[in-house]
């Protein structure tokens, strides 16, 4: 029998590292109280069997005892072995003969013989087993934890080694001592003592020559195992009897050997060593046919093969083999990971595989990721493709896309020519918010005729359809009902439909516009929990969230919500994004970040072609742009809105918060005359929706601000209503401006103590008698000018920067606070700023 390649010099350190119980055994072998010994020592390859029976012969040797090595081809004297009180130590017992073996059998039974024995699990040569039960007991050797592999790391000599550089060791290594000590000596440090960083593959490479002892020692059979575990298929045993071309159970003996070799975890996972080490030292051709063989049989057998393709993915393979495995591949994670779904489409293409074959579905994959540029392109292709159902899923998803992108007359005309169902649904519900509401009818009308599957995205669809289209006729009442019906009827489907837009968000879009702020945010609440309408539309959903709490005023809230979406933002959801900053900012009275945001507002909404769903965010920047002085900036957008709400009819639902934004506008230059038409719209939407009859009410109070003719208790009553709707900022804002107009003493503590009410308290409910500070005695009303100064000042501005802005001198500017100051009866600058707030409605 010719020998082995010697296996490489001891697997640990010089001193091994032990747990506790394995060292008291050690010293118990080694001062003689344990005699006459009988132990095994069986763990894998580079546990540190070796290492252990190093430590023993040096420990029992310095105690006078006789100690003999016993290791294949290298057997002690024979006269070595005839003496008594003898330790006899046994390596790689595994590797012995049978006359070997039948020779340690003696002298296990021979009562005045010690014998430690190692081996590994498998193989089982004849006579081992007889052998090992023989002995009395076991030493278990187990792998490091991080702990044991930062003592190791320390052992080699280095003076400072790092939690990190032990955790990358320990990963790579799965902590089996003989490589931990392989990386030890190799990262020992450099001149100064400090171990280097290596990163995973370093770490492994640093141990490369134990591995390669195992590569040349190890069997074809169990080549094929390592193979087979490097293409991820580790411990599928019908694969690898296929692979080895044998039984299952003649598969579980050959496992058992590949995994004595130390190169799987616990779990029977390739280490990440042994993985490297297979890439150094096999042809790649090799290992490509194993993983084309693996894919072959998976396939055959309607399996996974995700992990076995993907190291594969930008390799640039190409063949007959490669193409159906990558789109296999890809439709296995189209819905955990569309991202990487449709980089294996790609790769599917790049390895031959025609494009018009997979485009539909490539397109998916990279709407549903938030590629609509390129799910657009590759819709195109399916569109021309020969296969009618590619072209009707290519149709669908451009026009899905086309949502995505804002552009809801080209997603209602792609919609309308693709054959599927919920296309057809979603036409009726583009058309409608683009003024086609005949076309919306048809398109609803021919889909309810038509024969489909009754599935959750279609059923969703139609009742999301049916509420959008009565939106424009009926009370707001029933039409929230069937849109919150539709957004329930989605949530069992979860995340796993691609959609043009969700149930929830539309149904929070039209709470909001009716001022149904905890109808808006339970139903997106519900969406976001269960991931109804997937990740493509989860932004639009948190951003909608978001803006229920800048319509109550919480401006702090709405910031935090927005924070959570993630970038970058399809054209539409950006529109509300940006919305959001512009009116956080307003409500804060932060000029500086009004400014900044609305720079990155106007030029989005300018982009959008105008529809139902974004005159909520429109409404938001037609009132900054008045108050910047650029109302010119979105005057066509806002133009096509009232075109828009005029073709349908002026829907009370969906015109009424448009109207109000308009006339804040109004009242931020001073034209009267248009906030009177504004009021009076309002008036008309509230009497035919009286869901907006606090929005109407509140709109008059408003006129009377400009006028001076101030009803305390009509403006007390607006604002208890606009506060009951959930417009907390609205309602704290109308009574404080109210205050600052009117004259009379005791009115303006009335309003102040409502205005405080509702801003301070979160307008849980109107205000005890007395509630909040009251005005001083002195107090009356501001005048104009003082007014833009309060503002500015409030704003943070100094008094030179708010003569600059009014075009008068900074002294000028200190005597209107000064006025203000001995008015309002503060004696602090504090206490002016905080009444000032209080106000002004901030």
């Amino acid at each position: 029998m010719t020998p082995p390649v010697p296996e490489p010099a001891s697997a640990t350190l010089d001193a091994p590292i032990l747990d506790g119980p394995t060292e008291r055994l050690c010293a118990g072998i080694a001062d003689g109280a344990l005699a006459p010994v009988k132990l095994a020592v069986v763990a894998p390859g580079q546990y540190g069997k070796t290492a252990l029976l190093d430590h023993l012969e040096r420990a029992c040797a310095g105690n006078g005892m006789t100690v003999a090595r016993y290791q294949p081809y290298a057997p002690p004297p024979a006269d070595l072995l005839a003496e008594r009180e003898l330790l006899v130590l046994v390596d790689d017992a595994h590797e012995l003969d049978p006359a070997e073996l039948a020779t340690l059998s003696r002298l296990a039974a021979d009562a005045r013989v010690g014998i430690v024995l190692a081996a590994r699990p498998m193989p089982r040569p004849d006579g081992l087993d007889a052998l090992l039960g023989r002995l009395r007991g076991q030493i278990v050797l187990r792998p490091f934890d991080v702990g044991q592999v930062h003592s190791c790391l320390r052992a080699a000599g280095a003076t400072a080694v790092s939690r990190e550089l032990a955790r990358t060791v320990q990963r790579c290594t799965g902590g089996v001592p003989g490589f931990v000590a392989e990386i030890a000596r190799a990262t020992s440090g450099d001149a100064s003592g400090h171990p280097a960083q290596p990163a995973d593959g370093d770490a492994c490479a640093a141990c490369v020559a134990p591995v390669y002892h195992e590569l040349q020692q190890a069997r074809a059979d169990t080549m094929t195992v390592l193979l087979a575990a490097e293409a991820g298929a580790s411990l599928d045993l019908e694969l690898l009897a296929e692979l080895l071309d044998t039984g299952q159970d003649d598969v579980a003996a050959v496992l058992e050997t590949a995994r004595a070799t130390g190169l799987f975890d616990a779990d029977g996972a390739l280490l990440q060593v042994g993985a490297h080490a297979l890439r150094s030292f096999v042809p790649a051709e090799r290992r490509d046919a194993m993983r084309q063989r693996i894919v072959e049989l998976r396939m055959r057998d309607r399996q996974p093969v995700l992990p076995t393709v993907l190291p594969w993915m930008d390799s640039g393979h190409t063949g007959s083999g490669f193409a159906p495995a990558f789109t296999t591949a890809a439709e296995e994670v189209m819905g955990q990971d569309p991202a990487l779904a449709a980089r294996l489409f790609d790769a599917a293409v790049r390895a031959g595989r025609p494009l018009p074959s997979v485009a539909s579905r490539w397109a998916e994959a990279a709407a549903r990721s938030g590629e609509m540029d390129t799910a657009l392109r590759l819709a195109d292709h399916a569109i021309a493709s020969e296969q009618a159902h590619a072209r009707d899923e290519g149709a669908q998803i451009a026009a899905i896309a086309h949502a995505h992108r804002g552009q809801l007359a080209r997603s209602a005309e792609v919609a309308r020519w693709a054959g599927t169902g919920y296309a057809a649904v979603w036409a009726a519900i583009a058309d409608t918010a683009t003024g086609g509401l005949a076309d919306a009818e048809r398109e609803l009308h021919g889909a309810n005729g038509r024969a489909q599957a009754p599935t959750l995205r279609l059923g969703a669809a139609a009742s999301l359809a049916r509420g959008i289209v009565d939106s424009v006729s009926r009370p707001a009442d029933s039409v929230l009902s069937t849109l919150v019906t539709a957004a329930d009827e989605l949530e069992p489907a979860g995340r796993d439909m691609l959609l043009a837009d969700s149930p929830a968000a539309l149904a929070a879009i039209a709470a909001m516009h009716t001022a149904d702020l905890d109808l808006a945010e339970t139903v997106l609440e519900r969406a976001l929990a269960t991931g109804a309408g997937g990740a493509t539309l989860r932004p639009r959903q948190h951003l909608l969230h978001a803006w229920a709490a800048l319509l109550r005023g919480d401006t702090g809230v709405a910031a935090e919500r927005k924070a959570a979406v993630a970038r970058p933002l399809a054209p539409r959801d950006e529109l509300f994004a940006v919305a959001l900053d512009v009116g956080i900012a307003r409500r804060e009275r932060d000029r500086g970040a009004l400014s900044e945001a609305w720079t990155r507002a106007s030029t989005t909404v300018i982009r959008l072609p105008s529809d139902l769903f974004t005159l909520l965010p429109l409404g938001e920047l037609v009132v900054a742009a008045a108050r910047l002085g650029e109302p010119e900036r979105v005057g066509g957008p806002l133009r096509r809105s009232l075109e828009l709400l005029r073709e349908l009819g002026e829907p009370p639902l969906w015109s009424g918060q448009l109207h109000w934004s308009r006339l804040h506008a109004a009242l931020v230059t001073d034209d009267s005359g248009r906030a009177s038409a504004c009021a009076a719209a309002l008036a008309t939407c509230a009497e035919r929706e009286p869901r907006l009859a606090p929005l109407g009410v509140a709109a008059r109070c408003w006129l009377g601000t400009m006028t001076g003719d101030i009803d305390v208790a009509a403006v007390e009553n607006a604002a208890d209503g606009l506060a009951g709707a959930g417009l907390r900022w609205e309602a704290s804002r109308l009574a404080g401006q109210a205050a600052i107009r009117v004259a009379d003493r005791a009115d303006m503590r009335r309003l102040l103590n409502r205005a405080r009410a509702w801003h301070e308290h979160g307008g849980t409910g109107p205000p005890a008698d007395g509630a909040g500070a009251a005005a001083p005695a002195g107090a009356g009303a501001l005048s104009a000018r003082e007014r833009e100064v309060a503002e500015l000042v409030v704003a943070g501005m100094t008094y030179k920067q708010v003569g600059a802005r009014l075009f008068i001198s900074a002294k000028t500017v200190e005597h209107h606070v000064a006025r203000m100051r001995q008015r309002l009866g503060c004696t602090s600058r504090a206490e002016l700023l905080s009444q000032l707030s209080t106000l002004l409605g901030r």
